[in-house]
């Protein structure tokens, strides 16, 4: 199969993924009729802004509106064209909170708080939003929470276990928006980008019950070899001592009248993935859409799953999930998808197999591209320049790679995220 074939076929796939969360098309259906009274729309996370679109585009232009989402910078759009917006939007920073963030969180809070009986809260959730809601508790600086934030990305913690502390050290996280709300209905529409889809680990889960204590923060950021700011001691020990309150835990009132409802996972845009490989004659198995773990251990798993299987014609592998990468000290540029991917190339050597890794938010990492491919000749071509990739995948710099070869995948901000998609061609 020829190399730009196999191209087209990885990125039309990953593309294929991306448009099955659109927001646009999925989000719609889900809306409620509107309320006795008023509806105000608040959220957070990298496909805030495009979900708060969907909702203007849709929703009657008699019946009141308002409302404010937050989403990371450069991941903005319009929410109407001719009239006057009903829902702001407020860019903030991702993965670490910023000050802007800071301030809109702390206004959500109080609009919620304004909310009566007859009126709806809708909530909009997505990946991201932990980082952009992050409001600090009292005793707590957005210094300190930017610190524990960045110290748990370093040492390759998982999502669930940086939500788990970050839904004690934030005002909105852990249910606290419901709990705000004073008995409003509420429903919150939900994009997952976390493994399992539990709304109490997406975003935090502004409006979920959260099982967890202040307890297990504190075991986690033991466990990871955390050091702990003052602030961040002093209120996650006085929680664990019942000193402080707590998240407000399964079968609390505030949560009676409220809904979570995913309403996009990342099964579904593996499953328009494995559809679309299949239009083009080439079989395709769906793996897992629950991968987790070291990105480098899980490049390795599947390689030897592909020297396992001795295939004459096409087929397509496809995965998702989030892996993880523990950095040390000094390190280079380069993203989860694209370290996933050196250490693949590595794994595969010279068997005829190319595969793609991508984030499909449209940004790996912290870097500007969703992720990177591979094909059979990339260690050739790398070898051709006088690019190591075995020193680059020491350094964590596996962007440096892809860059020299010309391999990375570029597409923005995509306004949406359903977590990492990966596939592998083999037999071609």
């Amino acid at each position: 199969m020829q190399t730009e074939r196999i191209r087209q076929l990885l990125l039309g796939s990953f593309h294929a993924a991306v448009a099955a969360a659109n927001p646009a098309h999925i989000l719609p259906p889900h809306l409620p009729a509107p309320p006795r009274g008023r509806t105000l729309v608040l959220g957070g996370g990298k496909a805030a802004a495009s979900m708060a679109a969907a909702v203007e585009a849709h929703w009657p232009a008699e019946t009141p509106l308002s409302g404010l989402v937050v989403t990371r910078y450069q991941h903005s759009l319009p929410t109407r064209h001719i009239e006057v917006s009903r829902i702001e939007v407020i860019e903030a920073s991702h993965p670490l909170p910023d000050g802007r963030g800071e301030a809109a969180a702390l206004r959500m809070l109080d609009l919620a708080g304004q909310l009566g009986a007859d009126d709806l809260l809708l909530v909009l959730i997505s990946g991201g939003g932990s980082s952009l809601l992050a409001a600090p508790v009292a005793g707590v600086t957005l210094k300190e929470l930017r610190q524990v934030t960045k110290a748990l990305l370093h040492a390759g913690a998982g999502i669930q276990d940086i939500n788990t502390v970050r839904k004690h050290l934030t005002r909105l996280s852990g249910g606290r928006l419901a709990q705000a709300a004073q008995g409003a209905r509420g429903l919150s529409l939900i994009i997952s980008d976390v493994v399992g889809d539990d709304p109490t680990d997406i975003a935090s889960g502004p409006c979920a019950p959260d099982p967890t204590t202040c307890g297990n923060a504190l075991a986690l950021l033991q466990r990871f070899q955390i050091a702990l700011p003052a602030g961040v001691r002093h209120h996650l020990e006085g929680c664990a001592s019942d000193v402080q309150p707590d998240t407000p835990k399964p079968g609390d009132a505030c949560f009676e009248r409220v809904e979570n409802r995913i309403i996009a996972r990342a099964r579904d845009s593996l499953a328009a993935a494995t559809a679309y490989f299949e239009q083009q004659g080439i079989p395709a198995v769906l793996l897992s859409d629950a991968v987790s773990g070291d990105a480098q251990t899980v490049a390795r798993q599947h390689a030897a799953l592909v020297h396992a299987m001795t295939r004459r014609t096409p087929l397509a592998l496809v995965s998702g999930g989030e892996t993880t990468v523990a950095l040390r000290p000094q390190h280079g540029r380069g993203g989860r998808n694209s370290e996933y991917l050196l250490a693949l190339a590595l794994a595969l050597r010279d068997l005829p197999a190319a595969a793609i890794a991508c984030d499909t938010d449209g940004i790996d990492g912290s870097e500007d591209n969703a992720g990177a491919l591979i094909t059979p000749d990339s260690l050739k071509r790398a070898a051709e320049m006088d690019v190591d990739p075995e020193i680059l995948l020491a350094r964590h710099d596996s962007h440096a790679f892809f860059a020299a070869l010309g391999d990375l995948v570029v597409t923005g901000p995509t306004r949406t995220n359903v977590n990492d998609y990966r596939a592998l061609l083999i037999g071609i």
